[in-house]
């Protein structure tokens, strides 16, 4: 019986979690926006050099000069 009542309890205080969250605050979505951006700045780092090959290869084969 014991068992049955934390059970409940801890239904309960899901319950009363759930009831009170209010959605994402600005501060949580400049926290996402930052993450976004820095995952972006790491990319282009990484593949800057192979990117930029791959334009230019692109530009000379429609008949452009490289850059």
């Amino acid at each position: 019986m014991e068992q049955f009542q934390l059970v409940i309890a801890f239904i309960r205080s899901c319950n009363e979690k759930v009831k009170n969250d209010e959605g994402a605050t600005a501060v949580e979505y400049s926290l996402l926006a930052a993450l976004i951006a820095g995952v972006i700045v790491l990319a282009v780092t990484a593949l800057g050099g192979r990117i930029r090959t791959m334009i230019n290869a692109i530009i000379v084969a429609m008949g452009g000069s490289a850059v």
